[in-house]
């Protein structure tokens, strides 16, 4: 998912996601744990993914408190 995208999603778009993510990539690990995936560089993938979530949810977080103060 690109940034563009992301930023195009509402707050409670993006934690939703994330959770969904987080799902996915708990699924991913214990997949590979008990067989090779085919493609096993999916879970950095996922891993960068929920990074970038988390990125943009933080910068709302603090542009709301600076808009407040």
């Amino acid at each position: 998912m690109k940034i563009s995208e992301i930023r195009e999603l509402s707050t409670s778009d993006i934690e939703e996601r994330i959770d969904t993510e987080k799902g996915l990539l708990l699924k991913l690990r214990m997949n590979h744990a008990v067989s090779p995936l085919d493609n096993p560089l999916k879970i950095p993938a996922t891993r960068r993914t929920i990074a970038r979530l988390k990125t943009e949810l933080r910068q709302r977080m603090l542009t709301e408190n600076n808009k407040e103060a």
